[in-house]
């Protein structure tokens, strides 16, 4: 011990004595002086202010939880600041996910059953304004087509939420990206029409693209649908299609039949498009 301590000790008093005011420092390791400029030198840009738009609770009736969870990693990723907001209204019907049908003694309120996914953190969508806002992004899931919109029932003659409605036309005019993943691009196809949207494929080649269909109807509602992943099918679904004039954002997510990993990245595709067009 004594033996290590006379070794230690010439060494702690090198040390205080250089801290001490006035006396020379040693220059700092190479590099050392640049990274902390870089850390302290400026503050961080602030990210896009997006709105996100939920539809209920479940992708049978409501948002397709596993959709809005990606967009919502995929927004932090990318520095976004989110509220969420969901229409205050009921829902079309109750699904019992354990056998996908109706529980018809059941009735359900968008807005709470929205706040599940939120963590209690939403806003009435009547209070959403596209001038505190730099995007909005919809997530799909069943609840796009039975409360954001009668598409589930009346197909190309259905009817658009008021607060959905006035929504898209107001970041649309503005001139702000709008983000829509699954069955989602429908609303924007019924309300801004002539947009390019996309939902994957046109045929259901052997049940990998069961709501294949939807591009039909996408068209007979005045928009353009665009087939994604032509030559390398596989691939469309980790696509997002980009309508440059309008800023509308589509990717195919569930509308496939593929892995998880596969839609989380499509939809990642999809939101860093919709930032970029932010400009933020």
């Amino acid at each position: 011990m004594a033996a290590l301590r006379a070794l230690v000790a010439p060494r702690l008093a090198a040390s205080a004595l250089a801290l001490l005011p006035g006396r020379p420092q040693p220059p700092p390791p190479h590099g050392a002086a640049s990274r902390r400029a870089a850390l302290h030198g400026s503050a961080p840009c602030p990210g896009a202010k997006v709105a996100l738009v939920l539809s209920g609770c479940g992708v049978y009736d409501g948002t397709e939880i596993h959709e809005a969870s990606a967009i919502l990693v995929h927004l932090s990723r990318g520095g976004a600041e989110v509220q969420i907001f969901a229409p205050d209204v009921r829902q079309m019907h109750v699904i019992d996910h354990t056998k996908g049908q109706p529980s018809e003694s059941e009735s359900r309120n968008v807005l709470a059953e929205s706040a599940r996914i939120a963590r209690g953190k939403i806003s009435d969508l009547a209070q959403l304004s596209a001038a505190n806002h730099d995007a909005a992004i919809f997530p799909g899931g069943f609840g796009a087509a039975k409360n954001l919109s009668t598409f589930a029932v009346d197909g190309k003659d259905c009817k658009v939420n008021k607060d959905v409605e006035r929504v898209l036309k107001e970041f649309h005019s503005a001139g702000k990206p709008i983000g829509l993943c699954c069955i989602a691009p429908v609303l924007a196809a019924k309300v801004l029409r002539g947009v390019e949207v996309t939902v994957g494929h046109e045929q259901e080649e052997g049940g990998k693209w069961p709501y294949a269909g939807t591009a039909e109807a996408i068209k007979a509602l005045g928009a353009k649908h665009c087939v994604k992943g032509v030559m390398f099918p596989l691939t469309s679904v980790h696509e997002a299609h980009v309508d440059q004039k309008n800023k509308v954002v589509t990717t195919p997510a569930f509308m496939c039949e593929t892995a998880l990993h596969h839609i989380h990245d499509g939809i990642g595709a999809m939101v860093k498009k919709v930032l970029e067009l932010t400009g933020k």
